[in-house]
């Protein structure tokens, strides 16, 4: 009895976790995302033979990869986001940055500005600040912005982190920091302006 007791238990909890993680929306979308989950995940498997920091970058994408499909994103959305995520660890992987220089910029725009607009988007639909739509564009505008240079300090942190204590290769220094950081709040800056588009049903309660 006690064994079928947990067998239960664990069958609920799995149809739960797959309802929760579920991307709902149109077929082609769903299964873009579904592909680059896993691809992320078969990539954090090979990266197990490779070396520390492929198991890190891997990891920290599929903890995105499962932020992305809890988020109110648009379906198309969710399915870019889960795309460039995994396109920019595996960019960072095959030195990708270093063949092509502008190509760091614009992850750091993408990536930035569309994580901040999950983080936006959340905050908003929550209820946990006190907004009002008579201030819809401006506070969204000014709330996606600040989360996403959040994110690029965070983002270059790690980064440093990386560099220091994992692989000198990862590439960090004045320059490129400040690219990141700008580029960062750059995309957060027209994610908020596109807040509307991007986040299901609006980002408001």
């Amino acid at each position: 009895m006690a064994a079928e007791a947990n067998a239960s238990r664990a069958a609920r909890l799995w149809q739960e976790a797959v309802r929760t993680l579920r991307v709902d929306g149109p077929l082609p979308a769903r299964l873009i995302a579904d592909a680059a989950a896993l691809l992320t995940l078969l990539s954090l498997i090979l990266g197990l033979w490779d070396s520390g920091v492929a198991v890190a970058l891997y990891s920290l994408v599929l903890l995105g990869q499962t932020v992305v499909r809890l988020a109110p994103l648009r379906t198309p959305v969710q399915a870019g986001t889960a795309v460039i995520l995994l396109a920019a660890a595996w960019a960072a992987m095959l030195d990708a940055y270093h063949l092509i220089p502008w190509l760091d910029l614009v992850v750091h725009v993408v990536a930035t500005g569309l994580l901040a607009a999950i983080g936006a988007g959340a905050l908003l639909r929550s209820g946990w600040l006190q907004t009002s739509r008579t201030a819809t564009r401006a506070g969204q505008t000014l709330l996606t912005a600040g989360l996403g240079a959040l994110l690029a300090v965070l983002w270059e942190i790690g980064e440093w982190f990386g560099h220091t204590l994992l692989d000198p290769a990862i590439q960090v220094g004045y320059g490129d920091t400040v690219g990141d950081l700008a580029a960062g709040v750059l995309g957060a800056l027209l994610a908020g302006l596109m807040l509307d588009r991007l986040v299901k049903d609006g980002p408001w309660p």
